[in-house]
């Protein structure tokens, strides 16, 4: 069986460009949507936040929420537009989402996040899934992880995504609650192993090949977050290596690839640095990469900046 190698849902960053251009790189990674909340679907344009391309398939959309009855219809309009999975947030430690009573809070009210995982699994027949720390301030004993995964199971949740740190909800930035916590790679896979039937994806500090290949003989799959933006041609390597070892799709092909979308986008009066900004990690390491990164960075911002742009970024660096 294939392993499932993940991008992580990131706030102002996964959006529908950086998805497009990741799928450029790697078919089958599965990416996941920005948090989108339960109540701005209810409320707000449901049309365009859950609008995507369809060549970002396999796609996840990710939910915040703790109401049962919103989620449950967030979930079904997720369903309705063809996403792959729905994901419930529950290991952001965001003050501002702990005060709308979503993300990591949520941990500490292992009950609810079952009703809710219920609710949303009634209404759709794709995989509900969740998104998780293994423990939340001093609520972080092995046991307490273990009773948590097991009731949510129950509710209907067979896959996991266990960010590897526990997180502070008061004193750390979410930063900071990426970095500050240890990291516990033996609790995800204590998890696995207490848990076999179950769906274990890996999330935390995964930033090389050499990394995903020391974790997946212990865990289903993996999920990359902040690496997968500064450097997003490592999801090619993974891509070959995992899935299609004939893969060679270069930097540049990719990048020639992407032009007809950035010309699509610019006619629909999306700004250049929309997209843009995604990129710059793309030639990281390779000959060049300074001056891609320097000159899309200064150009690409400029008023009525168009396609030019990006074909003479190209030429700053090696093919």
């Amino acid at each position: 069986m294939k392993p499932i190698i993940a991008v992580a849902p990131m706030m102002d960053y996964t959006d529908r460009h950086d998805r497009y251009f990741l799928r450029l790189i790697a078919p089958n990674v599965l990416l996941y949507t920005e948090m989108i909340t339960a109540t701005a679907l209810h409320h707000g344009d449901a049309d365009y936040l859950l609008a995507y391309d369809p060549i970002e398939h396999p796609v996840a959309l990710q939910l915040g929420g703790s109401d049962p009855v919103l989620l449950a219809q967030a979930a079904k309009m997720g369903a309705l537009r063809g996403y792959d999975e729905i994901n419930l947030n529950v290991g952001c430690p965001s003050s501002r989402v702990s005060k709308g009573r979503f993300g990591a809070c949520l941990m500490l009210e292992p009950s609810l996040v079952a009703e809710c995982i219920m609710a949303m699994h009634e209404q759709v027949t794709i995989p509900v899934t969740i998104k998780c720390r293994i423990g939340v301030d001093h609520h972080d004993s092995y046991d307490s992880l273990q009773q948590f995964i097991a009731l949510i199971a129950r509710a209907g949740c067979q896959t996991f995504i266990i960010h590897a740190r526990k997180a502070w909800l008061s004193g750390l930035s979410p930063k900071e609650n990426r970095e500050i916590p240890p990291l516990r790679y033996d609790i995800v896979r204590q998890i696995k192993n207490d848990f076999p039937e179950l769906t274990i994806i890996l999330n935390g500090g995964i930033k090389t090949v050499e990394d995903v290949a020391r974790e997946l003989p212990y865990v289903d799959g993996v999920m990359i977050g902040r690496a997968a933006y500064s450097d997003p041609y490592l999801l090619a390597n993974l891509q070959k290596l995992y899935f299609d070892d004939q893969w060679t799709r270069d930097r540049h092909t990719i990048i020639q690839q992407l032009m007809p979308y950035i010309i699509q986008q610019l006619q629909n009066k999306v700004k250049l640095t929309t997209i843009s900004r995604h990129i710059l990690g793309l030639f990281k390491g390779q000959p060049g990469a300074s001056l891609w990164r320097r000159y899309l960075s200064e150009c690409a911002s400029r008023p009525n900046a168009g396609i030019e742009v990006i074909q003479h970024a190209l030429t700053l660096v090696n093919n």
